[in-house]
């Protein structure tokens, strides 16, 4: 079976997996919308520590309230679509430690499209619309001068963030596999990268910043692409195309975890159970 041919099977496991568990959440629709915005409030809360900041400084970092607001709601938007697409894959350490994993390898469907939808959660659909609730106030309170690509690179920063924290819960995964457990390692790139990001880079240091800019590239999935539709100095004084490099960047990503998958999948070794 070609790549093609693997890849069509993948996305129709998962959305198989992924049905059962919608399904299986929407039986009790009254529980499903109340876990949902409490996991929106939950979320929320992240940018009211941002809004009692504002509430004593006129600006962070040199950044406005809505300028740090639209960093704000492409990070949560872009992660909230790659937690609910992949936020299942910290449960691979526990599924190892049981032994539960070996059942996943015998299945005819694809591995990582059966982890990727293991307890779908459509709960998760709270931090998306959060987060896209502060990026769409942001959008409408920014000074900017739009321009057709700054109005075209939104939705592209918005998918390829998703792409690149995509990437990176399948390559934590991939270490989960060779670790026997390690979630928490994941969620420092995932969950912590997402906090990151929702500040401006003006207020890191300079290695922090070059960190996630060429080793670990979570900069391309706003600070830089955000800086050129606000008219800010772009991190690292960055070339003016790095703005249009996020789709380039989220491809390599993917790429590189998808390498990183297989080799671990290759290494795995029974627990025996």
């Amino acid at each position: 079976m070609g790549e093609r041919g693997r890849l069509s099977e993948g996305l129709r496991a998962y959305w198989l997996i992924a049905g059962m568990w919608v399904r299986s959440a929407m039986t009790y629709r009254a529980s499903f919308v109340v876990t949902m915005c409490g996991n929106g409030l939950m979320t929320a809360m992240d940018f009211v520590a941002i809004l009692l900041m504002y509430a004593q400084i006129d600006s962070l970092g040199g950044w406005t309230l809505p300028e740090v607001a639209f960093l704000y709601g492409l990070s949560a938007t872009a992660f909230g679509i790659a937690d609910l697409v992949l936020g299942s894959m910290d449960v691979l350490g526990s599924r190892i430690r049981d032994g539960s994993f070996d059942t996943l390898l015998v299945r005819p469907a694809p591995v990582l499209a059966q982890i990727g939808a293991d307890r779908f959660a459509v709960r998760r659909l709270g931090r998306i619309t959060q987060g896209g609730a502060v990026l769409g106030w942001a959008l409408t309170a920014v000074d900017v001068d739009w321009t057709l690509p700054k109005v075209l690179l939104v939705p592209v920063m918005l998918v390829s963030g998703a792409a690149i924290f995509c990437s990176l819960f399948v390559a934590g995964a991939a270490f989960q596999i060779l670790a026997q457990d390690a979630s928490e390692v994941q969620n420092a790139f995932t969950y912590g990268g997402t906090t990151l990001l929702q500040y401006p880079p003006t207020v890191f240091g300079k290695d922090l910043v070059r960190g996630v800019t060429f080793m670990l590239p979570l900069a391309f999935v706003n600070w830089v692409p955000a800086s050129y539709v606000l008219g800010r100095p772009y991190p690292l004084d960055l070339p003016e195309w790095a703005a249009f490099a996020p789709p380039l960047v989220a491809a390599a990503c993917c790429a590189l975890a998808g390498l990183a998958w297989r080799a671990g999948l290759g290494a795995y070794r029974s627990t025996g159970s």
